[in-house]
């Protein structure tokens, strides 16, 4: 972000708490957009006259290239919003759906991160039971089964052939999936 982005607080004390949970919701609006020029963030508790507790407001104004995306999450009769932080959550998710519909119309391209191709070679190998073992290069083993072997590459498959693989972590452990051999 270009701009420190701003926290506003009306009618109401400052609260690091709050101020916490906002930066933490703008740093996953910058991960899913990372263009955002500025970012403010006002929150009011309005002075009500009832018997309910305070209904929190929140607005976000976010500047990208081309456009000013603004949310205004009025309480109306949402008594949800009684909780400053699910009048958060509400406002940050409007803000990050109109940031995908912004990105869609301007034909912007979101890529996803993936892990890193790790590389080993097959330490031990099951075909009749459909699964083996890489060894990775610091001297790990990784479980593989069939079907996270790419294509059709299980048969080409032998103790000792280079292979590439995505580490992911499961219930027993690490294990190699999209495995293709080199």
């Amino acid at each position: 972000m270009q701009v420190t982005p701003k926290i506003v607080f009306h009618g109401m004390d400052p609260s690091p708490a709050v101020e916490a949970k906002i930066m933490e919701r703008i740093e996953k609006l910058e991960e899913f957009h990372s263009r955002i020029v500025s970012c403010r963030v006002t929150v009011s508790a309005p002075h009500r006259h009832s018997r309910k507790g305070k209904i929190f407001e929140v607005r976000i104004d976010i500047s990208v290239p081309g456009r000013e995306i603004i949310v205004n999450r009025e309480p109306g009769r949402d008594h949800a919003h009684e909780d400053v932080y699910i009048a958060l959550r509400d406002a940050f998710n409007a803000a990050m759906r109109q940031l995908e519909d912004h990105s869609d119309k301007r034909g912007g391209i979101r890529i996803k991160e993936h892990a890193p191709k790790g590389h080993g070679t097959i330490a031990r190998l099951f075909s009749d039971e459909g699964y083996g073992f890489v060894t990775t290069p610091d001297g790990r083993e990784l479980f593989f089964q069939r079907d996270n072997v790419t294509g059709d590459g299980w048969r080409g498959l032998d103790v000792g052939s280079e292979v590439r693989f995505t580490e992911m972590e499961g219930e027993g452990g690490p294990h190699a999936t999209a495995v293709t051999a080199v």
